[in-house]
């Protein structure tokens, strides 16, 4: 850790085995666990607390103040779990008053030039891809794969186990075990791929796709969606994630795709 070009503030909070490589700064009130790596001309600003064996590679910009004209120099942090590598020039911003925290979960890969903005809870084993952003107040649920320059509008929602394909606008909440894609953003089915990886059994996918061909295939309004499927179909933690998930969305969620021409 006593590496001579690079600057520790001494109020730093650093775990005695974390290596820091030259030219990076690491201003006060900042917390890093053990086995943390953090590459040249990283900035970890006041606020941060890393956790245990991070990877944060160079131009990484770690807890800056939020891009909110409304943020009054609150004291707030960013939460970073375990296990989480950290690319080349991403951005993850402190909270504001509203939350209080950025956090992002455990196990996650967050790949270069990703922004994560204030307010922003990303869950567990996440990844985002290449210029994927998410704006502040954004909630994205655990083992969720944003492809490439994903764009997520403020307050959304992204469910777990969600796929979202690359240069995608997500303007309205995305339900969890789904694959999204097209303009406007659109139900394109279940992420079978994904599931499988996480071991989902084939009934499991079958069940939930079920859901999904009430909710999005068969003209019916969400309410009327949500009464048949707790109606007809037997509850499962599964089909009751996907209708809370439902009834909680403040923005809406998107939408099946249907052709227009």
């Amino acid at each position: 850790m006593n590496q001579p070009l690079a600057y520790v503030h001494p109020q730093a909070k650093i775990a005695r085995n974390v290596v820091i490589e030259p030219f990076t700064t690491i201003h006060a009130n900042v917390e890093i666990g053990s086995g943390t790596w953090i590459g040249s001309n990283v900035t970890i600003m006041e606020g941060a607390r890393i956790g245990k064996n991070c990877r944060i590679f160079p131009g990484a910009v770690i807890s800056a103040i939020p891009q909110d004209l409304k943020f009054e120099d609150e004291d707030t942090v960013v939460e970073i779990g375990d296990n989480v590598t950290i690319r080349e020039c991403v951005t993850i911003n402190r909270g504001t008053s509203d939350r209080m925290k950025t956090v992002v979960g455990d196990n996650c890969l967050i790949m270069a030039y990703c922004h994560i903005a204030h307010d922003c809870k990303v869950g567990d084993n996440c990844i985002f891809s290449n210029n994927s952003t998410l704006a502040g107040h954004v909630t994205i649920g655990d083992n969720v794969v944003l492809a490439g320059m994903v764009a997520v509008h403020q307050f959304a929602a992204v469910g777990s186990h969600a796929f979202v394909t690359g240069g995608s606008l997500v303007r309205k909440d995305v339900p969890p075990y789904v694959k999204a894609a097209r303009e406007p953003l659109s139900y394109v089915g279940i992420n079978s791929v994904g599931l499988r990886r996480r071991g989902f059994t084939t009934e499991k996918i079958r069940e939930i796709q079920d859901v999904y061909r009430i909710l999005f295939q068969k003209n019916y309004n969400n309410s009327q969606a949500i009464a048949i499927i707790e109606a007809e179909m037997e509850a499962t933690s599964e089909r009751d994630e996907i209708i809370q998930f439902i009834k909680d969305s403040h923005r809406g969620i998107m939408k099946g795709y249907f052709k227009t021409n």
